[in-house]
């Protein structure tokens, strides 16, 4: 297991370096930038003072987050982490976009040069260790976008370093996982945001305004629709050997190590359990969430979930449903099934045929003067966020809670971790959302709160 080699460095080394990093800080933002110390999270904040990043995990989604970053005037990125130097997600070496911690500094480094008045940027760090940002007492907040069998150990360690956060969904690939992480924000009083976006989309905004406001009467059920899993290997399935930009150990982590191969890794790692929760737990933060936020659930959830007609690919590279469905019971009666039988997104059913359906760039209803611009839903506002990655920002500055906190985005994938302990034990699973417990099923209740690390990770 790699390990950390030497000591952290936060000052930039050269004369010149430090001159062309300090030009940068001038012309991102006005005043000076206050380096080697944290200006965020305990006593306020100062308007002149930029919010400095580390970025975990380089992959694709990573890049999207840095582009994100990068067009903030008041946040610095300062250093990089991932366990992979240099590769091209799927596809052959050299091959299109390069990604990894060598690709991710040039690009953060060019764009901060075009900012200098030497046209020349240095500064920037890069780490294969994610505890190596953790521990800078330099850092305000850290980005977590690798796959999702590391959300929480890299979220754990930050919050416990005094850092806030900005998770990608789902935010854990474990249930137990999920609570380590919520009440440790709360312990923490610490900022997090996961990257379920759609919560600071217009138009998602409005569908859950619509709803609330009592458009289509009482909401009788929900139609959650996701896309299908992997019925084929997406790539290739050949034991290949392991590339020497790559620490394949330290990427496998707290999981299973099993062996590498193009079709379970970048891009298609969340085939298989040990990394991710198929194509079902990748979606079910972004439409389920939306239902949940629609139908004011986000600190509870449902009575009852049941697994029905899931299917796996005949391949034993993947191990995730291909087809399948969740049906959920809440109190008052309203259903919900998340499923990739229904077209994608949300759809709200309620009385009389009135009906609502959101994807992403699509709101339609059953009277369409309700997806009009200028139609007001109605006295119910929900959180108005100015875009995902601005939020999480104000809220580092504010110590105010963001539009997707840690516990929502725990309890909008809880119906996914609990359709597959119901696929696993064949039966619908009674749920105390206040308690966090399956109700009279020692068996499936072991199962949704089991761990199982590989040495030496540890949750806790």
């Amino acid at each position: 297991m790699s390990a950390i080699h030497s000591t952290v460095k936060t000052t930039v080394n050269s004369t010149v370096a430090r001159r062309d990093f300090l030009q940068a800080m001038s012309a991102l933002a006005a005043g000076a930038f206050a380096g080697g110390r944290r200006a965020f999270g305990k006593k306020g904040s100062q308007p002149n003072e930029r919010i400095t990043v580390g970025v975990v995990g380089l992959g694709s989604r990573g890049f999207n987050l840095i582009d994100d970053l990068l067009g903030q005037a008041d946040a610095q990125i300062v250093a990089v982490c991932d366990v992979d130097a240099l590769h091209y997600r799927d596809q052959p070496w050299g091959k299109g976009k390069a990604f990894g911690r060598q690709a991710a500094k040039t690009h953060i480094e060019k764009q901060y040069a075009r900012k200098t008045k030497s046209g020349a940027f240095r500064g920037l760090q890069e780490y294969s260790d994610y505890r190596r940002i953790c521990r800078r007492d330099d850092i305000d907040a850290v980005v977590v976008a690798t796959p999702d069998h590391w959300h929480a150990l890299c979220t754990l360690e930050a919050l416990r370093s005094g850092k806030d956060v900005y998770c990608e969904k789902p935010v854990t690939h474990l249930f137990s996982e999920g609570q380590a992480v919520y009440r440790e924000v709360a312990n923490r009083k610490a900022v997090f945001q996961t990257g379920s976006q759609q919560r600071s989309n217009p138009l998602f905004r409005r569908a859950v305004e619509l709803v609330r406001n009592g458009h289509i009467g009482q909401v009788q059920r929900v139609e959650v629709g996701l896309p299908p899993g992997y019925e084929k290997p997406q790539g290739d399935t050949t034991h290949l050997k392991i590339p020497p930009t790559l620490d394949y150990d330290f990427w496998c982590g707290p999981s299973e190590k099993l062996p590498y191969m193009r079709a379970r890794h970048h891009r298609w790692w969340r085939g298989h359990r040990a990394f991710g929760g198929g194509v079902l737990m990748d979606w079910i933060g972004h439409h389920n969430d939306i239902a949940h936020w629609a139908l004011d659930v986000d600190q509870s959830g449902p009575t009852q979930v049941k697994a029905i007609g899931w299917t796996f690919p005949e391949s034993n590279v993947y191990n995730t449903p291909h087809h399948y469905e969740m049906r959920c019971t809440f109190k008052g009666g309203v259903t919900t099934s998340i499923s990739d039988k229904h077209p994608i997104g949300s759809k709200f059913i309620g009385e009389n045929g009135r009906w609502i359906h959101v994807r992403r760039g699509r709101l339609q209803a059953s009277d369409a003067r309700w997806t009009q611009p200028d139609f007001d839903p109605g006295d119910i506002k929900v959180y108005v966020s100015p875009g995902h990655m601005r939020n999480f920002l104000d809220g580092v500055r504010s110590r105010k809670s963001c539009v997707a906190p840690a516990e929502t985005a725990h309890r909008s994938i809880t119906p996914g971790h609990l359709g597959y302990v119901s696929q696993a034990v064949g039966r619908a699973l009674q749920w105390d959302a206040a308690q966090e417990q399956i109700i009279g099923d020692e068996e499936a209740n072991t199962l949704l709160h089991a761990v199982s690390y590989r040495e030496p990770w540890r949750l806790s």
